[in-house]
Parts: C-alpha cells; structure tokens; sequence
C-alpha cells in the first residue's frame, strides 16, 4: 500500500456565520491517481479545496481534523512547502494570470522560490510544452483565447512541480474543441490529479475513480462508472447526467479506462 499524497482526516469546519460547510471528512489520494470530487452545489467542495494548502483552516477556531500531504501537515510552519506541492488551478484563469507575457506568468512561481537563470528557463519551456503552449511564451496572456488561457494557467503551475494538482471546473466554459485539448493535456501529466467538476462527462473520461461530497460529508467514493449508473445514488445527491449521455456506452466505448495513474493503493 503506498502512503497517500494527500490525506484528509477527520476535517471540520465552520464559517464565522456558523455555517458548518464539512463535518468530519476523510479522504486519501495515492500517488499517480486522477480523482474526480463531484456534488451539487453548497456540498463543501470548494472549502475542502481551501483546506488542501492552507487557504483555510490554519489557526481557526472553528477547524477540526487534519490535512497532510506526503506526510507533511498543513500548518503554518510548512505553509510554503505544502502549496510547492499542492497546485490549484481556479476555475477563472484570469485569476492567475497578471503577468505582461505568458512566460512571464509561468516564471512567477519559481522565480519567488529562488529558481532563476537557466533552471528557471527550463522550468518554463517545459511546463508550456507539457500543455502544448511554448509557442506562446512571448504573447501577452490577454491575447490568447479562453481555452489557452486555461491551460497556460495549468502551466504556472506545473512550473511549481507540484506532487498534486487541483483543478476547479476545468471543463467550463471551454468550446468542444479547447474541451478536448485540456483533456489530452491532463491525460499526458505525469502528476496526481484532484479534479473538482460538475462535468460528469469530462469526470469519466479522466478519472477512474470519484468521490461524493454532500451536505459536508463524503457520500461514496468508488470507481467513477459505478457511482454515474447508481441512479439511486445520483438522484439523493443531485447529480445529473447530460441529457443522452449513457456512461454504461460511454464507458464501453473507452472513456475511462485508459491508463490514467496509479491504482488506489
């Protein structure tokens, strides 16, 4: 059994309105795999991401539990280190990108790690390589189109080189074809993917295994095709499939099943 990349344990957590968005969540990642967390909105979803390198939960009051990546918990002390190792991608990648070239944007990171001169031009070219923008390296980010934006944010920070990636909604917004890119994009990343997602297409095609967040708390966490045909499942949490979309065709077709990372461990 491999020690998972990131592990959740126990986590609580409430808004200073006494909102209560999590109540004792679990959840562990291994190395190498791609994990989808689905749930309808106001499930939690966006304050566990919160957590994962230390948004939230540092010093509050109203935090319980604990969140560790490679062993190395998240607190104050190794804030910089965790989120060297936990990237998140938001869901908008203007909020990302505020640099006058590309290259400049995915310099940023490294750069305010001490990374410079020619590691730090390694470490640019082959981020934008790994999502098939090097071309780009020299245009301003506002002149690139929504889907190239998208993934010259995962760029920046792949640049990072970070042990897990975290991406919020990565398929919104994107035109069928930008859709398709990113896809082909995060099938080739050698890195264990947590994909936060409405997209429950976009969810069996990439990863194999998916966890439900509801109400706060972890409602299933099986393979992906089990839990999309669970209509019973599906139904109580919200979860809607496209309408035409059969994951069972879908599934039988290839989608999901390509070898996308490490078994659960």
């Amino acid at each position: 059994m491999s020690t998972p990349v990131l592990e959740v344990s126990g986590l609580a957590f409430a808004y200073p309105d006494g909102h209560q968005a999590l109540f004792g969540v679990d959840l562990h990642v291994h190395p190498g795999e791609r994990v989808a967390l689905l749930g309808p909105n106001g499930a939690g979803k966006t304050t566990l991401v919160l957590h994962l390198n230390g948004i939230l939960g540092l010093d509050d009051a109203n935090a319980a539990g604990s969140v560790r990546v490679s062993g190395l918990p998240v607190e104050r002390a190794n804030l910089a280190e965790v989120r060297r190792r936990v990237g998140v991608v938001f869901q908008d990648p203007d909020d990302q990108l505020f640099m006058g070239t590309v290259r400049a944007d995915v310099a940023f990171g490294p750069a305010n790690l001490g990374v410079k001169g020619a590691a730090l031009d390694r470490r640019v070219e082959h981020a934008l390589e790994q999502v098939g923008m090097a071309e780009f390296a020299d245009r301003p980010p506002h002149h690139l189109s929504f889907g190239q934006r998208r993934r010259v944010a995962v760029a920046t920070v792949l640049a990072m080189e970070p042990e897990i990636l975290v991406l919020d909604e990565p398929s919104s917004n994107l035109d069928p074809a930008s859709r398709r890119e990113l896809a082909d994009v995060l099938r080739s990343l050698d890195v264990t993917v947590l994909m936060v997602t409405h997209d429950l297409p976009y969810a069996l095609e990439l990863c194999p295994r998916a966890v439900v967040l509801s109400q706060g708390q972890v409602v299933a966490d099986d393979a992906t095709i089990e839990i999309l045909t669970d209509d019973s499942l599906m139904a109580a949490h919200r979860l809607e499939l496209p309408w035409g979309f059969d994951p069972r065709t879908a599934a039988a077709l290839g989608a999901g099943t390509r070898p996308l990372g490490g078994a659960r461990g």
